[in-house]
């Protein structure tokens, strides 16, 4: 695991200066993603910088890594997890290798394949590739997006960094807000590709691939995930023993590591199915980790430990209070360089922070949730369908005023937000009602919200990329448009940042064996009643696994990661949210209506309504704007 930086001329002239220091600069900047080595390649126009995680291939595996003849370099963050199958191959056809590390399979299959040799690779990785014949710079994000990839041409340079705050070394990158990204942010709690938050800084999407020839910079998607049902859909016995077989091999592969290794064990099946069948293939035992909480509706910490015993791992587990997060939420701040208002960004670097000490390496359950139909949201389109044929004056006259005045809850999920919530998304397409149950401030929300000056700047059409992004998908159902949707924005740009921002902030790998293509690949072609039976998610997950787990723990109901945000931030945390959102503050800033603010705010202390996730989509966005964008 590493970080990588660099930049290429448009033009293929000289660069004024050598450039070395602003690039050792952009990788001191994120020795956090590797403080083992750095690497550090110029050449006219052009420069490539890293910073290595050593975790193969400990002695030989330095980068950049280089083609026999010199004439290709590259430089990879992540992980290929087929690259010894790969390397036998390329040997066979006569390369040769000088190290043992993944990466340098990447120059051989240039050479081989060219622009098509993503289609050789299996893992979590962001690479670039300099062709020094053709003048050629080749970028590239797996397929799901696991390692992330931001780019920007700045005074006639092509600049590109693992993390935004790298490009922002660079003199030539200026930091300047997005404002259209800004109202993605506001609705969707995170920015999805391929904008940022800053103006003319943009990630490069998953699985997709940019190449910059001849002064012309152009991105291509490499492969989609496809839906298609052959004939022969299988008894879902048969589909259950396939899929079983699938993540066993899976996670066989993703264990390979030179160093400590461990599981996120949060005690949900996704994490549990794989830390069964990590013990499969360990000689010792496996090692596993979890997080508590104080506040007991969000403490899942029980299961974790049942789980644990059930497996016979090493467990380790740790506690947040509310003392603990409120001293991470300003640490996080330092290091968050694009807002993000996912509440379990919190529990997951305190996680990270804790396995650290511990191991180098960890697999977890991310992606099992999108495969199989996990969210609660997938069932409630099925609802929304029901809901939409109930005449509208008995919705707007009786059911709508009934759950409006349903007691407010603190609780983790509580009956009464998620009432809410699907009732005021209820008049809305698809689309827009999907991320008005995931995100904080819906388009009207944004309108009060958003001061006249940002509201006439920026786009109101929020949605369109999701939109542009359903018609690239040959998903027959309405709920598996939903699904892939989710892979590319939800699961890419919050779930996968979030776990490689948290861990990454520490030097820590995280794996996810459900992101394997072919397991990927295998959930999709299955019916989508295989993944969503009745109002149940992961059906087929749960039948593939049911001789290795405990029954309360395939049965219970999904939880999810989350804290107590809306308890915090009348207590603990009411402060910080006071200081953040102070009126005088918000108004010198331009960018927030301070007098709907304080509305929200003095509403949710009243507890007249729970605007939780609208005042923390808020103060997280006000901690980013401090350390990064202040000083501009």
């Amino acid at each position: 695991m590493c970080g990588i930086a660099g930049w290429a001329n448009l033009e293929n002239k000289p660069s004024q200066n050598s450039g070395k220091a602003f690039l050792h600069a952009m990788c001191e900047r994120m020795k956090h993603r590797g403080p083992d080595s750095e690497g550090l390649w110029l050449e006219n126009e052009v420069a490539l910088g890293m910073r290595r995680l050593s975790i193969i291939d400990l002695h030989t595996g330095e980068q950049p890594v280089y083609s026999e003849d010199k004439s290709i370099v590259v430089v990879m963050n992540g992980e290929l997890y087929n690259f010894g199958e790969v390397r036998s191959g390329l040997e066979k056809r006569g390369h040769k290798f000088e190290t043992n590390t993944d990466t340098e399979i990447l120059p051989h299959l240039y050479e081989e394949y060219g622009d098509a040799m993503l289609e050789h690779i299996s893992g979590m990785f962001a690479f670039a590739l300099w062709d020094k014949r053709k003048r050629k710079l080749l970028i590239a994000r797996d397929r799901f997006g696991e390692k992330p990839l931001y780019y920007g041409v700045f005074d006639g340079k092509l600049i590109f960094a693992s993390e935004p705050k790298v490009l922002l070394e660079h003199p030539s990158v200026e930091a300047k807000i997005n404002t259209d990204a800004l109202r993605q942010y506001l609705s969707f709690d995170y920015v999805p590709a391929p904008a940022s938050i800053y103006k003319n800084i943009y990630k490069l999407p998953a699985a997709h691939f940019l190449i910059l020839e001849n002064g012309e910079v152009k991105t291509r998607r490499y492969w989609n995930l496809s839906f298609h049902r052959n004939g022969n859909i299988p008894t879902i016995e048969k589909a259950a023993t396939d899929l079983r077989e699938l993540l066993t091999d899976a996670v066989r592969m993703q264990l390979v590591a030179d160093v400590p290794l461990g599981i996120l064990l949060s005690g949900g099946v996704d994490s549990s199915t794989v830390a069964a069948l990590a013990t499969r293939f360990s000689t010792e035992k496996v090692k596993t980790f979890s997080i508590g909480f104080e506040e007991d509706s969000f403490d899942e910490s029980k299961y974790a430990r049942q789980v644990a015993a059930h497996l016979g791992t090493e467990h380790y587990e740790d506690k947040l209070s509310v003392e603990r997060a409120a001293d991470l939420i300003s640490e996080i701040g330092t290091w968050l360089d694009e807002p993000m208002s996912d509440g379990s960004l919190i529990p997951t670097f305190l996680l990270a922070r804790f396995v650290r000490k511990h191991v180098t390496v960890a697999l977890g359950g991310d992606g099992g949730d999108e495969l199989f139909a996990g969210y609660p949201m997938y069932f409630g389109h099925k609802m929304a369908g029901v809901y939409d044929s109930i005449p509208r004056f008995l919705r707007s006259n009786v059911i709508e005023p009934i759950v409006n005045r349903l007691p407010v809850s603190t609780k983790n999920l509580s009956f009464d937000y998620k009432a809410k919530r699907f009732v005021a998304a209820s008049k809305y397409d698809a689309v827009t009602r999907h991320h008005s149950w995931f995100g904080s401030f819906s388009i009207d929300g944004q309108n009060d919200l958003l001061t006249k000056d940002v509201l006439a700047n920026s786009s109101g059409d929020i949605y369109k990329g999701a939109k542009d992004l359903l018609a690239t998908t040959d998903a027959p159902t309405q709920i598996e448009r939903m699904q892939f949707l989710d892979m590319n924005f939800y699961m890419a740009e919050d779930i996968l940042t979030k776990v490689d921002r948290a861990s990454m902030a520490v030097s820590l790998e995280v794996r996810a064996p459900f992101l394997d293509p072919r397991v990927a690949q295998f959930a999709a072609s299955l019916p989508l009643e295989y993944k969503l039976k009745g109002n149940k998610g992961k059906y087929i997950l749960k039948k593939a696994v049911e001789p290795l787990l405990p029954r309360n723990i395939l049965q219970r109901p999904k939880k999810g990661f989350g804290i107590p945000i809306a308890e915090w931030l009348k207590n603990r945390l009411n402060p910080l949210m006071h200081d953040l959102l102070d009126s005088k503050r918000l108004k010198n800033q331009g960018l927030f209506n301070e007098k709907f603010v304080e509305l929200l705010i003095r509403e949710h202390e009243r507890g007249a309504a729970s605007h939780h996730k609208q005042l923390w989509t808020l103060l997280v966005f006000q901690l980013w704007f401090d350390n990064f964008m202040k000083k501009n």
